[in-house]
């Protein structure tokens, strides 16, 4: 399967931006919208939860990928959020798409007109 999406990478030319605003749009946003919070926090939301924990960028995307992979409530840094909506799903996601995923998170300003921006 990582060939068969590396092989298709390869053929459209994306650049490691275009490639983590894919994966984010095309996986995240299924259930956290980037502004508002309706059935899952909003990614701003997550963003300035785990900013507020980890200001430097490596502990930010091993923090949160390493719990997106395996969630659960002790981890969490927003219990609030279980309360609400339930702890987040087990995902099949391999780790370094999800460093990859957060890393375009941490470096993303939400609040501006971005790639894949869609509001």
């Amino acid at each position: 399967m990582k060939l068969l999406l590396l092989g298709l990478l390869l053929a459209l030319n994306l650049s490691a931006d275009e490639y983590a605003s894919l994966l984010f749009h095309g996986n995240c946003t299924t259930c956290h919208e980037e502004t508002k919070t309706i059935s899952a926090p909003s990614i701003i939301a997550i963003k300035e939860n785990y900013i507020n924990a980890f200001s430097d960028k490596k502990s930010f995307v091993d923090y949160m990928s390493t719990w997106v992979h395996s969630p659960n409530e002790e981890g969490s840094l927003m219990h609030d959020a279980i309360d609400k909506h339930g702890l987040m799903p087990s995902l099949a996601f391999d780790k370094e798409s999800l460093k990859t995923i957060a890393a375009y998170i941490y470096d993303t300003n939400f609040s501006q007109e971005h790639r894949g921006h869609k509001e």
